[in-house]
């Protein structure tokens, strides 16, 4: 304990001493430089559009359907409240106190600064790729105005194999029957001549058949290659479409954080609205509700199994986002004394509400189409891409007003993507400003240049994916550029902040803010239960690993080598700038690796709030033992009168 409080340090050059004014200059804003969220609200939705994103949609259903159905849901909301709530908490909690971005918030402890760096990785390697997914929704939904939907017939793009009666043709061979010249012939049912032709005819099966939906998407959108080598030439509408993709991300990050927060309002309702209108009108469809009795019923004898809640646990982390650095990112705007822990509570349950609601709608899709093709539901169940732009597509042509139903599914897909791509953006544009200050925050054309550079860059390279063979480098990409290389950076951020910045030091930072000290389960869930729990994932994905395949194809052995150097392209980062700041350390002050190590695990001087009076409370905090910490609560408002308060209780004491 400081013998005075004139040793409470508010900066390296500036005391606390009986004469001093703590407060800064009261502006609309508590971070004159940086910037505040223009209402909680913003904040709130911001974080939203970021969790729930296209994972909600096209793959918790089909992995709730692969574990159990309704069974999956016990193991997933256990997942929640023991590893997705606590690992959402400490990020807002992080960023809300360091109002700083990915890499500079580090200087919690500057040994770990390469954990940010690695975040900010892993951003631009996503914000390169999931737009182009963004573009492939686009062209689906310019398509979705023509007169006829081009996917409900067999054009000049398609094989040999398309045929607009495959669900016909299935049924056929569901009876037993023989498909031939486009009609269904059973042999009891025709005379004997009739049949010997049938038996002898070269018409394609309908096994091998293909709808105009497949083909549509594979032959007329990607005209898709044979294999990976072949990367072919680009497909010039969708180098359109990534283009227009990229100009949205720009305009609604035009002017920062005040423009992206008015963008959320559109992006987080909108899906909700899309969905909600789609489950009305599939439950007038003919086995709707047995999908729906499909997706409940549950497979209780599957919750002995380990994989069940090792894909609740998977499935819980990469829907939530957390390691990708939006979260401390978005929280970073926020004001000191914001609660981030209902935050963190509202936007973790609203996310995995999400997925399950959004399960209901499609699942009653599915019940429908598999009603329509006279099939199991377990038939017609898919993961994935292929629900959005071949299922869907398929069943979408059959209802009436088709191309109202195609819009509204496509532009919710256009929005569920753009709420994350957005956010991901924000953590490249910020972590680039917080590290260049001097260059960027006070000129607010060099921000919007940062800002256009960041997109055309992330557009050029992301070209690659609008190529013929673009798909297969897509799918590399989505299995390996933030999956591995994310439990890896979880697993030390956690390790980072509980044991070497001190689980009790980051909960007096949270009762700073929060003007009350957290419950010492959040202390034991951060030490212990969530690196317990990555690294059981981490252990579960690597077992599961499985060369990438993409429908029949199956990858190279080289490529599936070239997508572990893309996912740990990023990880890479934490030893490297941990090296690089031991030998910059040791140099520096002539000291030993291992006292340049301890040194560099400190905090740095300059870590902290932007603001005086909050760095101040901070800092009573440490000075007042145990049991007059608790006395003084609750605060009183985060002003000049809150570190006033503690310290005429650190004088009392003293």
């Amino acid at each position: 304990m400081p013998a005075n409080r004139d040793e409470l340090y508010l900066t390296d050059d500036k005391k606390i001493n009986g004469n001093s004014d703590i407060s800064s200059s009261t502006s609309g804003e508590e971070n004159e430089e940086r910037g505040n969220w223009s209402r909680k609200m913003d904040f709130v939705l911001s974080c939203l559009s970021y969790a729930v994103g296209l994972g909600n949609v096209w793959r918790f259903p089909y992995v709730c359907y692969r574990n159990g159905a309704g069974a999956f849901l016990i193991p997933y909301i256990v997942m929640l409240f023991v590893t997705g709530i606590p690992l959402v908490y400490l990020e807002l909690s992080f960023g809300q106190f360091g109002s700083s971005g990915v890499v500079s918030i580090w200087k919690a402890s500057p040994l770990f600064q390469g954990v940010g760096w690695a975040m900010f990785i892993v951003s631009v390697l996503i914000a390169i790729y999931y737009n182009m997914i963004i573009a492939y929704t686009l062209y689906y939904l310019f398509a979705s105005f023509q007169a006829v939907l081009p996917w409900s017939f067999c054009g000049d793009w398609s094989t040999a194999a398309c045929s607009e009666k495959k669900v016909e043709a299935v049924d056929c061979t569901n009876r037993n029957g023989t498909w031939c010249n486009h009609h269904c012939y059973i042999e009891n049912e025709v005379n004997a001549t009739v049949w010997a032709s049938v038996v002898n005819c070269t018409d394609i099966q309908s096994e091998k058949l293909s709808s105009p939906s497949d083909e549509y998407f594979y032959k007329s959108v990607l005209d898709i290659s044979e294999n990976i080598q072949d990367v072919g030439g680009l497909r010039w509408q969708l180098v359109l479409c990534l283009l227009l993709a990229w100009v949205l991300v720009a305009v609604c990050l035009a002017k920062g954080i005040k423009s992206s927060g008015k963008a959320v309002y559109f992006t987080a309702f909108f899906p909700y609205i899309v969905l909600l209108i789609l489950l009305i009108r599939s439950l007038t469809l003919e086995g709707s509700v047995d999908g729906i009795k499909y997706y409940f019923k549950p497979q209780w004898e599957r919750l002995l199994t380990a994989k069940v809640w090792g894909d609740a646990a998977v499935q819980i982390f990469f829907s939530l986002s957390p390691c990708w650095g939006g979260l401390i990112t978005l929280s970073s705007f926020n004001k000191f004394h914001n609660n981030c822990f209902l935050d963190a509570v509202f936007v973790s349950i609203a996310d995995s509400l999400t997925s399950v609601f959004a399960g209901l709608v499609i699942f009653s899709i599915i019940g429908y189409m598999a009603a329509e093709m006279k099939v199991g539901i377990d038939e017609v169940v898919v993961g994935g891409a292929g629900l959005a732009f071949t299922v869907y597509p398929e069943v979408v042509k059959k209802l009436p007003i088709s191309q109202l139903w195609s819009v509204l599914f496509f532009l919710m897909l256009v929005t569920l993507g753009f709420g994350t791509q957005i956010a991901t953006v924000t953590t490249v544009n910020t972590t680039l400003q917080d590290q260049f200050p001097a260059m960027f925050r006070k000129n607010q054309k060099r921000k919007f240049a940062l800002l256009i550079s960041i997109c055309f860059i992330c557009y050029m390279i992301g070209l690659i994916f609008c190529s013929q063979g673009g798909m297969y480098i897509l799918q590399l990409f989505d299995n390996y550029a933030a999956t591995y290389s994310l439990l890896i950076i979880g697993l030390v951020e956690c390790l980072a902040l509980s044991w070497v910045y001190g689980v009790d030091r980051f909960l007096k930072d949270i009762q700073s803010m929060l003007g009350h000290r957290p419950h010492i389960m959040w202390a034991y869930a951060w030490k212990f239960v969530s690196p317990f729990v990555l690294l059981a994932i981490m252990i579960f994905t690597w077992a599961d690993f499985k060369p990438t395949v993409y429908g029949q194809y199956e990858f190279p052995k080289w490529s599936d080598a070239l997508g572990w150097l893309i996912s740990f392209s990023s990880v890479l980062a934490i030893p490297v700038i941990m090296v690089y700041k031991i030998i910059q350390y040791k140099r520096s002050n002539g000291t030993s690796v291992f006292e340049s190590m301890k040194s560099l695990a400190k905090t740095d001087p300059d870590w902290g709030p932007v603001r005086k009076e909050h760095r101040a409370t901070r800092q009573a905090l440490d000075c007042l033992p145990a049991e007059q910490m608790d006395s003084m609560l609750p605060l009183t408002g985060g002003n000049t009168n809150t570190a006033n308060v503690l310290l005429q209780k650190y004088d009392a004491h003293v």
